[in-house]
């Protein structure tokens, strides 16, 4: 894959956070959001629900429902206001435990 949607150009010196994101050990730096860690290495957070689109975020401020990704365990998040933090284990997509009757959306 080629390199991310967003360039560093600053404060490279902060501590590096390693997180993972559909089973890729990746790393942002502290005091990044979840959207910017990702979009640092990659070109788009996830898929659209009702399209072959990418997706990489919409508003930046918390008020679309662009960003939404899932964590390990299963809750949601806005990735473009939490706060990355070491060890966060992410989804682009909903696992299987939250569809209704556990089938990943499948028929």
């Amino acid at each position: 894959m080629s390199g991310g949607r967003l360039v560093r150009l600053a404060e490279t010196a902060r501590a590096t956070v390693g997180f993972d994101f559909d089973g890729e050990a990746l790393t942002g730096l502290e005091g990044d959001t979840v959207l910017t860690a990702i979009l640092l290495s990659r070109r788009a957070l996830r898929q659209a629900e009702f399209g072959p689109e990418a997706r990489a975020g919409f508003c930046l401020m918390g008020a679309c429902q662009d960003c939404w990704i899932w964590q390990e365990e299963g809750p949601r998040l806005r990735a473009c206001s939490t706060p990355l933090r070491e060890g966060m284990r992410l989804r682009s997509a909903p696992g299987a435990a939250q569809w209704p009757g556990g089938t990943g959306g499948t028929a």
